[in-house]
């Protein structure tokens, strides 16, 4: 009957905080930013749709290999508004939510990487990931951000997006367009998500 009560107790707190525990997580919407007649940031022809699409391949399979459920919002080169993305979102409950882009600015100087979020799990996540973004990179460490991007402001379970370096900046395009590079952006994603995984 203790048993019971506990685990009545246990369904309440739960009910009232679907993210009470971050650990039971199983499933992860990768959102490979962009795509179709939406470029992105490009230079020449480095286009970022292409950059976070292989890159979002790349973290399913390695997500995979560790046991995760995965779904892709787009898996070709097509266009999917920011609505869609977020629909496919929020089907999910015990999910979380990584969206893959590559940055862009007019500053050609300016390098790094960055993780955002809009909500205090987001923020959780957020951290874990720039961590491990950084440890694998090595790279400029632009943080993890608050921001008011649409698809982890209007997701419902925990929400972030990642930049995983700027097309604008030739040292960072010649880097990117390395799959090496690609790659450990992938693997900080996977082990920022081990991480929170194991709060």
């Amino acid at each position: 009957m203790k048993a019971f009560f506990q685990f009545m107790i246990l369904a309440a707190v739960c009910a009232l905080n679907p993210f009470a525990s971050a650990a039971s997580f199983r499933t992860v919407v990768i959102d490979a930013g962009h795509g179709g007649h939406d470029n992105g940031g490009q230079w020449g022809r480095v286009y970022e749709k292409h950059l976070a699409l292989d890159t979002a391949y790349r973290l399913e399979s390695k997500l995979k290999a560790l046991g995760y459920q995965t779904v892709m919002t787009r898996r070709s080169d097509y266009f999917i508004s920011l609505p869609q993305r977020v629909s496919v979102a929020n089907r999910y409950r015990n999910a979380i939510f990584v969206s893959i882009h590559y940055n862009y600015t007019w500053k050609q100087e300016v390098s790094g990487l960055e993780t955002f979020y809009s909500t205090e799990e987001g923020r959780r996540l957020a951290q874990h990931v720039q961590n491990g973004l950084i440890r694998r990179t090595r790279t400029v460490d632009r943080s993890a951000k608050y921001a008011r991007f649409y698809v982890i402001r209007h997701a419902k379970i925990p929400a972030i997006l990642v930049e995983g370096g700027f097309v604008s900046n030739s040292r960072e395009r010649n880097r990117m367009k390395s799959g090496w590079f690609r790659d450990s952006v992938a693997q900080g994603v996977v082990d920022g998500i081990q991480r929170y995984r194991r709060e």
